[in-house]
């Protein structure tokens, strides 16, 4: 599947979506405690999803059962909102969200700490994991290559101790919620596609504090370390311009 390059117009309607995901995301991080269900977070953003006039992305996509995904400590991505799930002291959460609105897509992620409890190998993870996200987003320019992108952010996780998941990565985004191309949290500097002018891209960084591997759990959805250490995910909608990256979703 080709490409799709935006235009200036379309860019600033993604940046409306984006900015009504990071709103939810603000909006639920806040609820963020203990004794909170990760079904707590998912009624509260889909009402704010619905407050702001947007849709959201992932209910129905592939069926999926809810508008939000909260996975947590060894969840990587797209765990399951549950109200049998209560966060509780030292937990990591995290939270991906995407609308839709007016026909194009936002997508974000963050990981929140529940409380101030964090092991020190657990904060360094949510540090590095969210710095290499903005490493990845600093190689989203025009004459750099998918494989700019990849490099930057495993280089920066790896030389941290840390290992990025292989089985999921980042993606194209516009008037589907997944367009080509796929962007690899690793990779060779100089290899994949090029980067164009008006490519919007989510990049995601999926850190864990062990070993890279991943399984599926028998909800088939829900994506764990294979070992069992903690997981970060952060994510941002970057659009490549003349002007270098610009972020849509913050």
């Amino acid at each position: 599947m080709a490409i799709v390059c935006k235009s200036a117009n379309e860019i600033e309607k993604m940046r409306r979506s984006g900015g009504i995901v990071r709103e939810v995301l603000n909006h639920v991080k806040a609820m963020v405690a203990p004794g909170v269900t990760t079904m707590d977070l998912e009624r509260a953003a889909e009402a704010k999803i619905k407050e702001l006039g947007a849709k959201p992305a992932f209910k129905g996509y592939y069926d999926y059962p809810c508008v939000l995904c909260t996975s947590v400590n060894e969840e990587i991505v797209h765990g399951i909102p549950s109200p049998k799930r209560v966060l509780k002291a030292g937990d990591i959460v995290s939270i991906d969200c995407g609308v839709v609105m007016d026909g194009y897509y936002g997508d974000a992620a963050i990981t929140v700490p529940v409380d101030g409890s964090l092991a020190p190998e657990t904060q360094k993870l949510l540090e590095v994991t969210e710095a290499a996200l903005y490493k990845g987003i600093e190689q989203a320019k025009i004459g750099n290559a998918i494989g700019d992108v990849g490099a930057a952010v495993q280089e920066y996780v790896e030389a941290n101790g840390f290992s990025v998941v292989r089985e999921f990565v980042g993606h194209g985004i516009g008037t589907r919620l997944h367009e080509e191309p796929q962007i690899p949290n690793f990779g060779t500097k100089g290899f994949g596609a090029p980067l164009k002018e008006g490519m919007v891209l989510a990049i995601e960084p999926m850190v864990n504090t062990g070993r890279p591997e991943a399984r599926v759990l028998d909800d088939k959805w829900t994506a764990v370390t294979m070992d069992g250490s903690f997981s970060a995910h952060f994510e941002h909608c970057v659009a490549v311009t003349k002007n270098g990256p610009v972020i849509l979703t913050q």
